[in-house]
């Protein structure tokens, strides 16, 4: 009770391809590809390498600042 079987989701299926079609369905398809291959562009820079995230770089200035106070109090 409350799960949908197999023949609910072919139903939805059928429906689905006949109110928008297959020709739209193959857009609305390659379309999106062509935003997540954009937006995985986008989060790589010139380089062609990851973008450094902001919490990244803030651990990096932790650890330089820790081993600079243990460099001077030595």
């Amino acid at each position: 009770m409350g799960g949908l079987s197999i023949w609910h989701w072919i139903i939805v299926l059928v429906v689905v391809l006949l109110i928008f079609g297959t020709k739209r369905l193959r857009n609305v398809g390659s379309d999106l590809g062509e935003a997540v291959k954009g937006f995985k562009k986008g989060m790589r820079d010139e380089d062609g390498k990851p973008v450094e995230r902001l919490d990244d770089q803030s651990r990096k200035d932790e650890t330089s600042a820790s081993n600079e106070r243990d460099r001077n109090s030595q």
